[in-house]
């Protein structure tokens, strides 16, 4: 590639503000946090319910399209480049990072001491629910939606500017080529740093304190620092390898994934309470799926809606800058219809039985009396400590910690090596190539690395961060609605023949 093919705007100025950003925390934290927790508390309480119509909407939308016209388009032409268990594997662990592993053994706690869960009644059981709810089919039809989207702006049309804005192509026309384009790619990108930022930093505090209880040494930043480092080199390897590299290490992470269930499962001795409940959840979420998705308390009493659907269905949009992306690269050869089925079947088969074998033993270890966990934390309020005592209860529980370590590590691996080929195509013009060149991609690997690292030292710093991906989201949720318009409009004159 030439230099003259990188698009440095895109490329430097969302790096450029956020370490700025980072510095304004540094020098005036409260400040910054005050400003930043007051337009969190707008997004959430006056236009909270912008997020839960629009979750509602994007998953009764990928129904429709799965079973429309729309469907039977089929993604480029030829045979499909990946055996289903590649395409399924890449798509559920770049779908997901390691939080869903510090989630599924920790969530149900955070859920059990709500009024709205005791207000619903059985509270084990909605402890159960809420979890799969907030992993389910909402999150992951964002991802297919869009992924069916992209997919068909990349095979079908074959544009090459893997982009937010060339997706605006139909709707925009030149305007994308030009001011309209760079924002679109810069809210992006902003939000893209931001998400990843978060991400490290709800796991890596976990994988620290397992680590440091493994080998019995001290558990500090530096341990941390040098987990991150290790991390970024694995998925810096597997980006500069390309497609290939990523689906070798999907697949070792998907065995390493299960390897972990099963251990659990059958270690555990609680198969009989995990299935049971476990049954009993799908069941009240199948039954009060609408419910869950249209609550929002107008009085103000209760701020669940806002503290948690509201909270992940951002998260998750802010995630969709990249995942989605993927996703349609690799999906070359299906129609559409097979990407939000196949996304539906592979993703969500993933995140239950995580929650489910995960999240439901922990609920037997504090139901059956086994281990008071919610007592250790609602005293301690630490999480991790928590989930210390979780797994120290498994029988000979270095050989989970050992899992655990290493299903953490290649489940950061595989999301940011392909986080890392999508961000690396924002700093390309056009993208001539299947694929951004080795340097490009080794850029990005390191530049996803850094901003995580350098907020270690400072706790206000990522929390405000945190923050700010969630607010970024509110952008984000606009241009994909224009996407999805856009996409109607292109799809509609592809099969009329233009």
């Amino acid at each position: 590639m030439k230099k003259s093919s990188i698009d440095y705007f895109v490329t430097i100025v969302p790096f450029l503000l956020v370490i700025s950003l980072v510095m304004l925390f540094f020098i005036f934290p409260t400040q910054a946090g005050n400003i930043l927790a007051q337009i969190r508390s707008l997004l959430n309480n006056s236009l909270g319910i912008f997020y839960l119509i629009f979750g509602l909407f994007i998953f009764l939308l990928s129904i429709y399209i799965a079973f429309s016209k729309y469907g039977s388009i089929k993604l480029g032409s030829g045979k499909k480049e990946h055996s289903n268990f590649a395409w399924g594997t890449m798509m559920f662990t770049a779908g997901l990072a390691a939080d869903i592993l510090f989630y599924s053994l920790c969530e149900w706690m955070l859920y059990a001491n709500e009024g709205r869960i005791s207000s619903l009644g059985d509270t084990t059981l909605w402890s159960a629910t809420y979890p799969l709810f907030h992993w389910g089919p909402i999150p992951w039809g964002f991802y297919v939606v869009l992924a069916s989207c992209f997919g068909f702006m990349l095979h079908v049309r074959k544009r090459t500017r893997a982009k937010y804005s060339e997706g605006l192509r139909v709707l925009l026309g030149s305007k994308v080529d030009g001011i309209w384009g760079k924002i679109v790619d810069l809210i992006a990108v902003f939000a893209l740093i931001a998400g990843t930022a978060t991400t490290f930093s709800l796991a890596t505090p976990l994988l620290s304190q397992t680590v440091a209880k493994l080998f019995g040494v001290s558990n500090n930043n530096i341990l941390t620092i040098v987990i991150l480092i290790v991390t970024c080199v694995i998925y810096s390897a597997c980006a500069y390898l390309g497609i290939e590299g990523v689906s070798k290490l999907a697949s070792c992470c998907t065995y390493l994934f299960f390897a972990l269930l099963i251990y659990v499962f059958f270690g555990g001795g609680h198969g009989k309470f995990i299935l049971e409940l476990g049954f009993a959840s799908l069941g009240n979420l199948v039954n009060n799926f609408f419910s869950m998705s249209t609550y929002i308390d107008p009085t103000g009493q209760s701020t669940f809606a806002q503290d948690w659907t509201v909270f992940y269905w951002a998260y998750w949009m802010v995630w969709c800058v990249a995942t989605p992306f993927f996703i349609g690269s690799i999906s070359k050869g299906r129609t559409i219809k097979e990407v939000i089925l196949g996304g539906y079947i592979f993703g969500l088969s993933g995140t239950f039985m995580s929650f489910i074998i995960l999240g439901n033993y922990g609920i037997a270890l504090n139901v059956l009396g086994q281990v008071d966990l919610l007592k250790i934390y609602n005293e301690s309020q630490n999480l991790y400590q928590t989930i210390g005592e979780v797994i120290s209860s498994l029988p000979l529980p270095f050989i989970a910690m050992i899992l655990l370590i290493l299903t953490m590590i290649t489940f950061y691996a595989t999301t940011f090596d392909s986080i890392t080929l999508v961000a690396a195509s924002y700093s390309y013009k056009d993208l001539e190539n299947k694929e951004p060149s080795k340097k490009i991609k080794l850029y990005w690997s390191i530049l996803l690395i850094l901003l995580p690292i350098g907020l270690i030292f400072s706790d206000n710093s990522m929390s405000n961060l945190q923050t700010v991906s969630i607010i970024a989201a509110f952008p984000i949720g606009i241009i994909m609605l224009l996407l999805i318009i856009s996409f109607f409009k292109d799809a509609d004159m592809y099969l009329n023949g233009n």
